[in-house]
């Protein structure tokens, strides 16, 4: 292990735990403290290190393996692979190059459909999600009500094929939202996006939805390419 690294304390700021880890890790992979071919140290190890739990660790371990910076091997531990970031995030079984390709094409049009077949439950659920996505301060359950909520608008539409399709990419969907939310800090900026979806949703506005949704999923993509690039 890099002596320099590993004797040097990181410094507290007023970030998410898995934030505060996962940027130290990023910062010394990438000057070089940590070089490639490291191994490092344990969950358990890192967790007293930063003083969080091995739940937090692996959150910040998981985007840095998103970003192609770290390689986890069974039986050996994690190892850092890159010192650069990928040019394209590895989230789950798919990646943010694929997902944002096929997104616009089952999200925006569910989105339109959502605000013409859209009942008043699928409404109250709608409104609830966003109510505790902004009361929520903890990414990791942010994150999960993020799934939900695009969920529930591929159901508000009435349309079975977009339901399931969501359904099928809804791991790397929260694995990239994770990834999102640790390195660029989204979730007030995505709440306000999903409350003007939900905005043209409840008027009734086809293209309004599809609009706000679209706008949603651009500034994704922006943040995407921030990290990648």
């Amino acid at each position: 292990m890099t002596s320099s690294w590993a004797d040097r304390r990181p410094v507290a700021t007023r970030v998410s735990a898995a934030e505060a880890v996962f940027t130290d890790l990023r910062q010394a992979i990438e000057s070089g403290d940590l070089p490639v071919g490291e191994r490092l140290p344990s969950e358990a190890a890192l967790g007293e290190r930063y003083a969080v739990s091995r739940s937090v660790v692996r959150e910040a371990l998981r985007s840095c393996t998103a970003l192609g910076l770290t390689e986890t091997r069974t039986g050996r531990g994690t190892f850092v692979v890159s010192s650069t970031a990928s040019h394209d995030l590895k989230v789950g079984e798919y990646t943010a190059r694929e997902l944002m390709e096929a997104r616009p094409h089952i999200e925006i049009p569910a989105a339109g459909w959502a605000a013409e077949r859209r009942s008043a439950e699928d409404l109250r659920q709608l409104t609830e999600l966003t109510q505790a996505m902004a009361a929520e301060s903890n990414q990791t359950d942010w994150v999960a009500l993020d799934g939900q909520f695009h969920l529930a608008i591929t159901r508000a539409s009435g349309n079975r094929v977009f339901q399931n399709a969501l359904v099928n990419i809804r791991n790397s969907l929260t694995a990239q939202s994770a990834t999102l939310n640790l390195a660029t800090g989204r979730m007030r900026r995505s709440n306000e996006e999903h409350e003007r979806i939900v905005e043209a949703i409840s008027s009734g506005d086809r293209q309004a939805a599809e609009r706000a949704m679209a706008d949603h999923l651009d500034a994704v993509q922006v943040a995407v390419r921030s990290l990648t690039h």
